[in-house]
């Protein structure tokens, strides 16, 4: 800790030197401002050029501005001459600015600083931690993830999509990128308090275990939709330990710790419980018991669980593709017979078109996603992930089918302001030949997409299209 210290130390010297040095000498002559400015006309000169090479002004308006830049870079080398200004010793500069830079850094440090609290990470990092960050040790899931990223390309407003992206990121170890995706997931509105909690996460992971200003707000936002969410609350915890104050972390542990009962959570707060303790010169108060497990619903205790425990995915690791898809397609034929015993799941029912689509079984998922729209039939989007099924199993050229046509009208009687069902409505216009209705379609998704969303070049781009055909 000591040689850490004096490390620490020598560059803080080296810093602070190569901060005074400059007012120690007397040093070269400095242009004048002519310089620099006719160095930015001849800049603006150039990107005028460019601008109009790429299309993005008219001949007339370029002449204009070239013209007026012209004139500025000629009052510029009119102007009086161009003046070099030295700079000049100041040994008292020097000294104020090592005092300055020195006690106030110091100041802060001890004000703001946790000289006693080590580097942090996330709390259930034992898994993580065994892959490299970036280094993918799951080929497959580095896949998944480049087949998401290229879906979201087509479709960058699924928020399914996107939550999805960020998950898998994260699962490979891609914190930077999953941070980006929980991003983009919360600009589109989110799904839940388990978004905001996931970019957190991520900001964290990425900022090597330090809870960062954009961490903690990303943490308190899950919290004002889900007071309860425990990633958030022990993150929160963990700031509190950063920033020196022990004993509060130390209660927020304790009383996340009576709350819940999964183990490696429990095994985490209470290593950093006794850390915390250590350096803050406190007492380690003793982990609460775990709460009871709750018991399952009457009606789902017989049943097969909806998706893969622990073992499963530990087993599902090792296993080759071919039996890894063998695994899949069971649990899928479970949860499928699970739904015809209790048909009136409609969140299962979304769950079994996912997991269809993922197989490839387009037709399957359409079905299961007819059976979800009849348990929720103002939810245009169940309507909107069949669609997407079922022109997913075509060749990107072959017509949309008659089947997704019928689920389109469907959502457009429900919702007929929904730019993906008027994007689709448009298409199947302008392939059987009817060009107005095409227009008239995508006409109508631009007035509900936001003046800065990128998918209204590509709506631009299809309507010329079709006016010239």
């Amino acid at each position: 800790m000591i040689a850490l210290a004096l490390v620490f130390a020598g560059l803080g010297a080296v810093a602070l030197l190569l901060l005074v040095l400059p007012a120690l000498r007397t040093g070269p002559a400095l242009p004048g401002r002519a310089r620099y400015d006719s160095a930015v006309y001849r800049d603006q000169l150039q990107e005028l050029e460019r601008d109009v090479a790429r299309g993005l002004i008219g001949a007339a308006e370029a002449q204009s501005a070239r013209l007026e830049i012209e004139r500025r870079l000629l009052a510029v080398a009119a102007a009086a001459p161009d003046r070099a200004a030295a700079t000049h010793r100041s040994p008292l500069l020097a000294v104020v600015l090592a005092v300055l830079v020195a006690g106030g850094a110091a100041g802060l440090y001890l004000k703001l600083g946790a000289p006693g609290v080590a580097d942090t990470s996330f709390a259930l990092r034992v898994a993580s931690s065994k892959t490299p960050t970036g280094v993918p040790d799951h080929p497959d899931m580095a896949k998944m993830a480049a087949s998401l990223a290229d879906k979201l390309r087509a479709d960058p407003n699924n928020r399914e999509g996107w939550q999805l992206y960020a998950r898998t990121l994260a699962s490979i170890g891609n914190w930077k990128g999953s941070a980006d995706a929980y991003r983009n997931l919360i600009a589109l509105g989110g799904i839940g308090a388990d978004d905001d909690a996931g970019y957190g996460e991520m900001l964290v992971l990425g900022g090597e275990g330090v809870v960062t200003p954009a961490a903690r707000e990303a943490f308190g936002n899950a919290l004002k939709a889900d007071a309860s969410n425990q990633v958030a609350r022990f993150y929160l915890a963990l700031a509190d330990a950063q920033a020196g104050r022990g004993q509060q972390a130390l209660d927020a542990w304790v009383k996340l710790a009576g709350e819940t009962s999964d183990a490696d959570m429990r095994s985490e707060i209470a290593r950093r419980i006794e850390e915390t303790a250590k350096l803050s010169g406190l007492a380690a108060p003793a982990m609460p018991p775990a709460p009871p497990e709750p018991a399952p619903a009457p009606e789902q205790a017989a049943g097969p669980a909806p998706g893969p425990d622990e073992a499963q995915m530990t087993a599902a690791a090792n296993m080759s593709e071919a039996d890894r898809t063998t695994m899949i397609k069971g649990m899928v034929a479970q949860l499928a017979a699970r739904l015809e015993a209790d048909p009136n799941d409609a969140d299962g029912w979304v769950r079994l078109g996912r997991a269809y689509a993922v197989l490839a079984e387009h037709d399957k998922a359409a079905d299961a996603y007819e059976r979800a729209s009849a348990l929720l039939p103002n939810d245009v989007s169940v309507l909107v992930q069949g669609v997407q099924a079922l022109i997913e199993a075509q060749k990107p050229d072959a017509p949309v089918p008659r089947r997704a046509i019928d689920l389109l009208h469907r959502a457009e009687q429900i919702d007929p302001k929904r730019p993906e069902v008027l994007w689709y409505l448009g298409l199947v216009a302008a392939q059987a030949g009817h060009a107005d209705v095409a227009q008239d379609y995508w006409r109508r998704v631009l007035d509900v997409l936001p003046p800065d969303s990128p998918d209204r070049k590509m709506v631009t781009d299809a309507i010329e299209a079709v006016k010239k055909e």
